[in-house]
């Protein structure tokens, strides 16, 4: 049975994957690679690309009301070495089988990513 690492969140308190922006000019993967390092100290090997996701799930707005619309990229990868949450932006990780994932207070769109990376 697959399992899923998820983070929890230190401003929101809801789990959701690992993640964050891309620095001008950075590849995708190596966003993800620098993530992953910046925010649980461990390295990762990507094995394949899962998918990209948008859509009304993605789409916030800022304090000034500008609405936006996010687009993730989500990756299959295998942890290198043992992960620790940073405490500054994760304050907690967890391995989670799938059917465990629907009773956690969440980011509801990470489902799908879930539903396709079986």
């Amino acid at each position: 049975m697959r399992t899923f690492l998820l983070a929890r969140h230190a401003i929101t308190e809801l789990w959701s994957l690992i993640g964050g922006g891309i620095e001008p000019g950075e590849d995708p993967a190596d966003a993800l690679r620098r993530e992953v390092l910046e925010e649980t100290g461990a390295e990762i090997r990507i094995v394949r690309l899962v998918s990209a996701y948008g859509g009304d799930e993605l789409t916030g707005e800022y304090p000034n009301g500008d609405r936006v619309g996010y687009v993730t990229i989500a990756y299959e990868c295998e942890l290198l070495g043992p992960a620790t949450p940073d405490m500054v932006e994760l304050v907690e990780l967890g391995w989670f089988d799938r059917e465990a994932i629907p009773a956690l207070a969440r980011r509801e769109w990470i489902d799908r990513v879930v539903a396709d990376a079986e």
